[in-house]
């Protein structure tokens, strides 16, 4: 997550007792520093009461996280994302007031078993229990007609809410919203919202 920030250009402060994880972080973050986030005078001293959000990372240690996260509303902190490793873990970090609970282990469980129903998705978002949004590679069935001639939502009952393109120079182009003369090419990546059954339909289909 700190490196995927600092990417998108924002100024991260990565905080943790290891050294050989602040040091690992050292040139990929604006500050890497080590300390024990317990501390609630370390934390001031690194400025984390100046943070917009703080993420409390820390799973196994369930007292240390709940600690971590008094400490930082404690500092002024107005937006606090937390991960939980256990039901009751989140349950107390949403009564102290964490704005998004993260359970990172039960998402990526709920991945794998989304892809060993569907094996054809690249990426999956669970909307409901019912509904989701998955990304799969077009159909070699696909290849060739436009949006309009293969009637997503007449056929199949899903929506296809965007493409994604490899150029030949290697860029990715994504078309949000694509229209109905639209063509689908071989190689392209479709974003299709639907009923969990009917995308499950969908895979099967052509994978016959």
């Amino acid at each position: 997550m700190a490196t995927t920030l600092a990417q998108l250009g924002q100024e991260v402060i990565g905080v943790d007792s290891g050294e050989d994880r602040v040091r690992a972080m050292a040139d990929v973050v604006s500050q890497a520093i080590e300390l024990d986030a317990t501390d609630e005078k370390a934390l001031r001293a690194a400025g984390i009461q100046d943070v917009d959000v703080a993420v409390v990372s820390i799973g196994e240690n369930i007292e240390a996280s709940l600690l971590v996260v008094m400490q930082v509303m404690d500092l002024g902190v107005k937006e606090v994302i937390a991960k939980a490793v256990t039901s009751l873990h989140g349950k107390i970090l949403q009564k102290l007031g964490v704005k998004r609970v993260i359970y990172p282990e039960r998402e990526m469980a709920i991945r794998v078993a989304h892809s060993l129903v569907v094996p054809n998705v690249l990426d999956y978002i669970e909307l409901s229990r019912d509904f989701s949004i998955v990304e799969l590679p077009a159909p070699a069935e696909f290849v060739g007609q436009t949006l309009k001639q293969l009637a997503l939502r007449q056929r199949f009952g899903l929506q296809l809410i965007a493409t994604k393109r490899k150029q030949a120079t290697g860029e990715e182009i994504t078309n949000v919203a694509p229209s109905g003369d639209d063509m689908i090419q071989a190689g392209d990546v479709l974003s299709l919202l639907g009923d969990n059954d009917r995308l499950a339909h969908l895979d099967r289909l052509f994978k016959r």
